[in-house]
């Protein structure tokens, strides 16, 4: 099965971009034929994250660190690969004002401030269905929150293959469930991002020992020393799914050898937990890093590569539509 999974180089990656994209990523490339993209051109739809080049070479070194091989999947730069944009507008020629409109992530970033954000960020949804498309992908591994856009990507695929003919693989999402779960350090409530204005929010995968230890100290639990396995208690719930991500352990087993112990120790250990695990991944990307001209090597053939499909999936489309003389 072909997949495709991406990540925006708009910051250093969060531990949920590790557990919920990366890890599961070395685990499908056994099977599948992965393709992994630096989603560059997505990143800059709320404006040019500061520091991009540096952090697109970063997820580059996170993907090799994590255990993805360029010699088995395809790791590339989204706007190396010109295709992408081009398919993506006559995708919007294919979409209604209406189902843009509807994309709730869209309504989620923009907030009360619709008529002040890009045009990029409203047309999202359609780059990320030609990023999909354009490979005959089979699969696309997101989270929740992606969700509804995969489903206009099937949607789209199927009129543009009633209205021109066969063009297009229909994909379907295969929803993360390890990782995708991973709250806000400091507001349980919401999903951990590492674009949060509070770094007290998330933990960055290059955290160093005392931040770590730091951060999930001070991480929003309740006033109940005890500890249990309760969705009405999600501060706890989110250490606890840190804890079996990092472990491997399971959750009724964590409680049950914490249960008595307190939060300071559950919180303690956790920590100890995470700096062990995350240690031998931040030295192979700052390897990785100490050595950029290799890193570009690998990105430029992984993009040459994806390309070269692009550009025949591309042409077959403007066969379709008639606009090849």
């Amino acid at each position: 099965m072909k997949l495709l999974t991406a990540i925006q180089p708009t910051n250093l990656l969060q531990i949920g971009n590790y557990f919920g994209a990366l890890k599961p990523a070395t685990e499908l490339q056994r099977e599948h034929k992965l393709f992994m993209m630096i989603a560059d051109y997505h990143a800059i739809t709320v404006g040019v994250p500061p520091k991009l080049t540096e952090n697109i070479y970063f997820a580059t070194a996170a993907y090799l660190a994590a255990g993805i091989n360029p010699k088995k999947s395809v790791i590339f730069q989204q706007s190396q690969v010109p295709a992408h944009t081009e398919l993506a507008w006559i995708l919007e020629t294919q979409t209604a004002m209406g189902e843009a409109s509807r994309m709730t992530q869209f309504k989620d970033k923009a907030g009360a401030k619709s008529d002040r954000v890009s045009v990029g960020l409203f047309a999202y949804p359609m780059l990320m269905a030609a990023d999909i498309l354009l490979y005959d992908t089979e699969g696309v591994p997101v989270g929740e929150d992606q969700k509804q856009h995969v489903e206009l990507t099937r949607d789209l695929a199927e009129r543009f293959n009633k209205k021109f003919g066969e063009t297009f693989t229909v994909p379907k999402p295969i929803i993360r469930e390890r990782g995708s779960r991973i709250k806000a350090l400091n507001d349980p409530e919401k999903k951990m991002s590492k674009s949060s204005p509070s770094a007290k929010s998330y933990l960055s995968i290059m955290d160093d020992e005392d931040l770590i230890a730091k951060k999930i100290r001070s991480a929003v639990t309740d006033s109940d020393p005890s500890i249990t396995n309760d969705d009405a208690r999600p501060g706890l719930k989110n250490l606890l799914t840190l804890f079996h991500l990092v472990t491997g352990e399971a959750m009724e087993t964590i409680v049950q050898q914490y249960n008595g112990k307190g939060m300071k120790t559950l919180k303690d250990d956790l920590a100890e937990a995470l700096i062990l695990h995350l240690s031998p991944l931040q030295a192979e990307i700052k390897g990785w890093m100490d050595n950029k001209d290799e890193l570009k090597k690998i990105i430029q053939i992984g993009s040459e590569g994806a390309a070269t499909l692009a550009d025949e999936k591309l042409h077959t489309v403007k066969k379709h539509l008639g606009i090849v003389l």
